[in-house]
């Protein structure tokens, strides 16, 4: 008789989730009562992440130390491939490359429960497919998107995304107007949301060179924003050179960026209800949802797609 599968995502959800010690960390915190509100639902979207996400590619050590950043919008995690030891996280820009992050070419940005253990599982799959590093964003998970969210909108990421941008001043104020990132940026950037800005000033520091973007769901939303946000600025050349995997959601990009391929699963309803239709997609994996966790049916296999595009594309997709 066959051994029924072992699966590991409960596992490394429990690894993240039972460590928080939240009452020291909601009264230790800058702003409390932000903390406090918005606790519950970080660990609600922590879970959802468990669903979204392959978490049993995440050692349940790492699982563990990021703990106390289950939603931290704007932090940025250095993502080994699978046996290339622990990942890193890092609360701001200098700490990112004293991580070793100037000597990443890959960012990823995940979108769906905005947790930090779902974007190091997803940058953990492109990490496997590229076989070296990978930085990753955690989108994050505020008052803005809690409000948003309250509305009926938070899944909903195209139009109703701009009401996240009008609710960001009252996260703002909950956080007392600071955050541990410093962005000198044109008005239309600083404007954005803090995962927005992060982006831009990843992309417009010179101690970082990225050959290719890569989110998954809202993640790309998030990648467009950043990119339509610095058309005007002063940015390098070679930013027109990088380039884009979306992943389950086809969004527009500025017409100066050409490398873009666009991944959706064969049966990705929501995927596609939440894409610009006037976007082709180029790959149509089989029998694949909205969901990358492999230890689920109808699965989107991120790893294997990200190996098939780094084999047919090579440097003309990541230079």
């Amino acid at each position: 008789m066959d051994r029924l599968p072992t699966f590991r995502t409960p596992l490394v959800l429990a690894s993240a989730q039972l460590p928080r010690d939240t009452t020291t960390e909601v009264v230790q915190a800058k702003t409390p009562a932000r903390e406090a509100a918005l606790e519950f639902w970080r660990r609600r979207n922590t879970v959802l992440d468990a669903f979204f996400y392959d978490l049993k590619v995440i050692d349940p050590a790492e699982a563990a130390s990021l703990a106390p950043w289950l939603a931290r919008e704007g932090a940025l995690l250095v993502v080994p491939p699978s046996g290339g030891g622990m990942l890193h996280l890092c609360p701001s820009l200098d700490e990112f490359a004293a991580r070793g992050g100037g000597g990443t070419r890959i960012l990823a940005v995940a979108g769906v429960g905005s947790s930090a253990l779902g974007t190091a599982a997803f940058a953990r799959n492109v990490a496997d497919a590229f076989g070296e590093p990978v930085a990753a964003l955690v989108s994050g998970y505020g008052l803005a998107d809690l409000l948003t969210e309250a509305l009926g909108g938070w899944f909903w990421f195209g139009t109703l995304n701009r009401m996240r941008h009008a609710f960001e001043q009252i996260d703002e104020f909950a956080r007392g107007g600071a955050s541990d990132l410093r962005l000198s940026a044109p008005p239309n950037v600083a404007r954005a949301s803090l995962d927005t800005r992060t982006l831009c000033a990843l992309l417009t520091d010179r101690r970082f060179r990225f050959g290719l973007l890569t989110g998954h769901s809202k993640g790309n939303l998030v990648i467009s924003e950043a990119l339509y946000a610095l058309r005007d600025a002063q940015a390098d050349a070679h930013l027109a050179e990088i380039g884009i995997v979306t992943v389950s959601a086809a969004i527009a990009m500025p017409p100066r960026y050409r490398k873009i391929v666009d991944v959706m699963g064969e049966a990705d309803w929501f995927g596609a209800m939440n894409s610009n239709l006037a976007i082709g997609v180029e790959y149509r994996p089989k029998h694949a949802w909205h969901h990358t966790n492999t230890e689920l049916a109808w699965h989107l296999p991120v790893q294997e797609v990200m190996s098939a595009l780094r084999r047919e594309r090579g440097t003309a997709l990541l230079h």
